[in-house]
């Protein structure tokens, strides 16, 4: 069974490798971090498809099977490149965030995403296919990237950040919020406490492992322990503590790599 890429700008999209590990417990993962170049969302769509292609190139070479961008800044530019260019599946966290937000809504949705995200109307485009009568409010929360990196989710800071960023969106009146971020997961708890309880939480990580274990539609190993395999491209040291916090286990198989 050939394992499973998931690629990120950083450790954001260790929230995606998390759940597809608990959806999919017997499946061998590899996880690219671009921590040298990380944040995406505040580059031009260009770079992001530039850099996203050469990650997919690096992990196709380990053999992988099959490509989850774990990463909503490079879904939202890189995902149709990337479909084109790759002979393998490749799934991105637009579209089943999407998808989940339709589901829940009452009618008002609201979306933080990086710079980035925001600026190409992703999630916008994705819900409005689904059912045009949807309100979508997209509205960018960068600081939430660095906050996550630096393991600073559930500080004072990170409150007072999320107050300012959602204090919009919940004027607006939205009943369902999107985490159009990657990183935004690992602030959960600090942005479900600023939305309250009455607004439902929209988790892409989640969403994406669903979608990633329909796709392989039983075609998985059912048994033995798997060997995951961790690269990045820079920062070894950082990423081992805090991937290590967050997956709760120690990091093995850890990769420095030059793009």
């Amino acid at each position: 069974m050939k394992p499973i890429g998931v690629f990120d700008s950083g450790v954001g999209g260790l929230t995606v490798f998390r759940e597809i590990a608990r959806e999919l417990p017997h499946q061998p993962l590899v996880y690219f971090g671009d921590s040298a170049r990380v944040p995406y969302g505040t580059k031009s769509p260009e770079t992001v498809i530039r850099y996203s292609l050469q990650a997919a190139a690096h992990l196709l070479d380990r053999g992988i099977g099959m490509l989850v961008v774990a990463c909503n800044t490079a879904t939202a530019a890189a995902l149709p490149a990337l479909q084109a260019q790759l002979s393998i599946p490749v799934i991105g966290v637009v579209e089943p965030g999407a998808r989940a937000a339709v589901k829940v809504t009452r009618g008002h949705v609201g979306v933080i995403a990086t710079e980035g995200t925001v600026r190409s109307q992703a999630y916008t485009r994705a819900i409005h296919a689904l059912n045009p009568d949807i309100e979508v409010i997209e509205s960018s929360a960068p600081l939430f990237v660095p906050l996550a990196e630096e393991g600073w989710a559930n500080t004072h800071v990170a409150r007072e950040v999320a107050e300012v960023y959602l204090s919009p969106l919940l004027d607006a009146g939205i009943d369902t919020l999107v985490l159009g971020c990657t990183h935004y997961p690992i602030l959960r708890g600090t942005i479900e406490k600023v939305a309250g309880e009455k607004i439902a939480i929209v988790d892409s990580a989640e969403t994406t492992a669903h979608s990633v274990r329909e796709s392989l539609d039983g075609d998985t190993p059912n048994d033995g322990e798997p060997e995951h395999h961790f690269i990045v491209t820079d920062a070894t040291e950082r990423f081992r503590r805090i991937a290590g916090e967050f997956l709760e286990c120690e990091i093995q198989n850890l990769e420095l790599v030059s793009l």
